[in-house]
């Protein structure tokens, strides 16, 4: 793999492809529907005045150290599923395999990424049942399920969540699952993945970003491991990455669609990740500060915030304000940060910092939410940020489009097997690999 990324590098090219893993069967796929929507979309005459619909949106990052997750992990106080709803989960992993040369220009760890997706899966689909068999011994009325009603999360529907994406290079994953009633309305699902790890290309730094369109909104979520270091003058080196990550991305523009190609053509953009800025303090002083939770005195000093402020990167992007203390560095299993246990010998010292940030771009997002989680897997605590984001939709929607992206139709399909040969529809260009 590794001379492909050098070569890309040389020719100023995202790394890898479109071929990532989804969780739908063949017929389900909006990817086969790309040539009706795009007859459908010919039909519609333009003009169509449009509603605006919001949906809830999960975010997380996390830096899980390269630890493999135990089968019997309870991700459930951090997805968050027992008591809210959301549309969305988009999840960004980094260091899901340790950053050795071996696993940076060896073959991919694919069951690595199926551990975690069998995790979140069997987290984000028992939860419904979970309540629904609570409010059945307290003697209420076992709640029924209505038909789907877009845009809204009240929780009157099955949760059952269908992974759309998932993409891994080296140590950086992302996983998008979205509920099973909104599977239908996206299109276009793409990955775009820039190595700036070692020679400045390879995949052990860099990041995967990941478009669709839900309705007539795209989407970009774009999930990055900045390069690390805590000398001073090392935040030059995480703006350089975060620089070539926003000017190499690039997705496919489409068949005769005018779909966005770079990360800022989309209507909503969301970065997370282990950014890897520190806080600019001697050690001993971070560590007082931080000890009295004086965050204010320790974010005036944070590396990203000076950076945007200086205009060096991230010019026009936002953040929520950062109320829970810093994320990084931990001893694994445990509450205290690292270097803190006295009589340590021969560790080096990390000083504790935001290293892992959520933000965004563009119109139509509002942030709700922005905490950590407090998981004690690995040296970093999860991030993770709520967000309501506005969706364009055609206020008619004709009767062809009804029909074609209706649940009747899919049965159809399945009974019928309108589509036979996956490969002739994509037109041989893009390599899906279906989950078992």
């Amino acid at each position: 793999m590794w001379p492909r990324l050098v070569a890309n590098k040389l020719l100023r090219r995202p790394v890898g492809s479109n071929s990532f893993v989804a969780d739908f069967p063949c017929t389900d796929s909006p990817l086969e529907f790309a040539n009706l929507e795009e007859f459908i979309a010919q039909k519609t005459p333009h003009g169509d005045q449009k509603d605006t619909r919001k949906y809830k949106l999960f975010v997380s990052t996390w830096n899980v150290g390269g630890i493999l997750p135990s089968d019997d992990l309870n991700l459930e106080d951090w997805l968050d599923v027992n008591d809210n709803y959301y549309d969305i989960y988009v999840l960004g992993f980094q260091e899901i395999v340790p950053l050795s040369a071996k696993n940076v220009l060896g073959p991919e760890k694919r069951r690595i990424l199926a551990r975690w997706n069998s995790l979140i899966r069997r987290t984000l689909n028992k939860s419904f049942n979970h309540r629904a068999r609570k409010e059945h011994k307290a003697g209420e009325k076992q709640q029924k399920v209505h038909p789907f009603k877009e845009g809204s999360s009240d929780g009157g529907f099955s949760r059952d969540f269908r992974c759309i994406v998932s993409k891994q290079m080296v140590g950086v994953l992302v996983t998008v699952w979205v509920r099973r009633e909104l599977q239908c309305y996206i299109r276009h699902p793409s990955v775009s993945c820039v190595g700036c790890g070692i020679m400045g290309c390879l995949g052990n730094k860099g990041s995967i970003s990941v478009r669709f369109c839900l309705h007539e909104t795209s989407f970009c979520f774009v999930c990055c491991h900045l390069a690390s270091g805590g000398k001073e003058g090392a935040e030059m080196n995480r703006n350089s990455d975060a620089m070539e990550i926003l000017s190499r991305t690039c997705f496919p523009r489409g068949s005769s669609l005018d779909l966005p190609q770079k990360i800022l053509d989309h209507d909503r953009v969301i970065l997370l990740g282990d950014l890897n800025y520190r806080i600019s303090l001697p050690e001993a002083t971070t560590r007082s500060l931080v000890e009295q939770e004086k965050w204010n005195m320790l974010l005036d000093k944070d590396q990203l915030r000076a950076e945007v402020s200086k205009g060096r990167v991230f010019a026009d992007w936002q953040e929520g304000v950062i109320t829970f203390s810093p994320t990084y560095k931990y001893y694994p299993n445990s509450d205290i940060y690292y270097g803190c246990i006295e009589g340590q010998k021969g560790e080096k010292r990390r000083a504790p910092a935001w290293c892992d940030r959520i933000l965004w771009h563009g119109e139509g997002i509002k942030q709700k939410r922005y905490d950590r989680c407090e998981s004690r897997l690995s040296d970093h605590r999860p991030v993770r940020a709520i967000f309501t984001v506005n969706v364009d939709v055609p206020r008619s929607l004709n009767s062809l489009r009804s029909f074609f992206f209706s649940e009747r139709f899919h049965r159809l399909t399945e009974e019928n097997e309108l589509f036979e040969d996956d490969e002739q529809i994509r037109g041989g260009r893009s390599s899906i690999h279906i989950e078992a």
